[in-house]
């Protein structure tokens, strides 16, 4: 297939490249190499993306509407996948703007293009974070999210309402995946995991929000790749042809623990500092992956202690 993958140089993004690269497909890559995050890291991932003779790469942004129509006109995608968004649930009031043109006004856009490029699946990335307050755990798509913590969480919320339309209006494809807290190699600096990992080898302090009490549901990055590549080799049938699955292990596991956890593969101790949690943050996340393995076959798997065992081994790899 030619699959267009928005967000290419970003974690998620970077490694379902190279799962597609590697099965054979043409993949166009589109990112912005936004400053809102590491661009060195950035470049890294996109460097070794590069290497391969089926990938070619487009500097853009999803909010330029000249500039994605031609790449569209010219490219033909069959199938896009788009992860191209200001992720985070901490914004600033200063943030906002960026967060709603980006996420809310970039992906009309990417729907757009995609229903006048007759694409056959579009597959994008939500959040567990959609669920908000008062949701009963494990987390149903059935659940009413209507009750977001972030504006983060609303914008793909948004998404979610607008790629139904789409879908509805146009018959337009569309899956909708529900991320549960990704991690693993390549990983983003800003996120518990490898903030918490170089803080502990450098002897520097982390902060515990929750005091150590709110628990994450860990899922692995090469889990919601797999997920992600299945999905995307099935379009929804149904009427309208629109779909929203979580992508999670269901097993959350307390802050506490997963330090604890990463002290035994680092050989080290952590400086903690405990602080209230902060309104923006669930107090769990817990994914019902039910759907997805009913629509895949497939269930994530990978244990958060494979996992973070995993992470450590390539980060002292020398590729941290």
């Amino acid at each position: 297939m030619k699959v267009l993958v928005t967000g290419a140089a970003g974690f998620i993004g970077y490694h379902v490249c190279e799962r597609l690269l590697a099965r054979g497909d043409s993949v166009i890559g589109l990112d912005n190499l936004d400053a809102s995050g590491d661009v060195t890291l950035k470049a890294t991932r996109l460097s070794r993306l590069k290497a391969a003779p089926n990938f070619g790469f487009h500097r853009m942004d999803i909010r330029d509407v000249k500039s994605c129509r031609e790449l569209f006109d010219g490219a033909k995608p069959e199938r896009v996948v788009h992860l191209a968004a200001r992720v985070g649930v901490r914004s600033t009031p200063a943030e906002a703007q960026d967060y709603t043109e980006t996420n809310v006004t970039g992906f009309l856009q990417v729907l757009e293009l995609c229903r006048q490029a007759r694409v056959e699946h579009l597959v994008f990335a939500s959040s567990s974070s959609v669920y908000g307050m008062g949701t009963p755990v494990p987390f149903s798509e059935h659940a009413v999210a209507d009750k977001p913590l972030s504006l983060y969480a609303a914008t793909k919320r948004a998404n979610e309402l607008m790629a139904h339309v789409y879908s509805h209006q146009y018959g337009l494809a569309v899956t909708g995946l529900r991320l549960f807290t990704v991690y693993g190699p390549w990983g983003r600096p800003d996120m518990a995991p490898m903030l918490f990992l170089r803080a502990m080898l450098e002897g520097r302090s982390i902060v515990l929000n929750g005091e150590g009490k709110m628990q994450r549901d860990f899922t692995y990055v090469d889990d919601v790749v797999e997920a992600l590549v299945r999905v995307l080799d099935k379009p929804p049938s149904g009427a309208p042809p629109y779909r929203v699955l979580n992508v999670g292990r269901g097993a959350p596991v307390s802050m506490a623990r997963f330090v604890d956890l990463l002290e035994e593969r680092l050989g080290t101790k952590a400086w903690v500092e405990l602080r209230p949690a902060q309104p923006e943050e669930l107090e769990v996340t817990c994914a019902d992956a039910t759907a997805l393995e009913r629509e895949t076959g497939f269930r994530p798997s990978v244990s958060l202690e494979q996992g973070l065992s995993k992470l450590v081994e390539w980060y002292r790899g020398g590729e941290g």
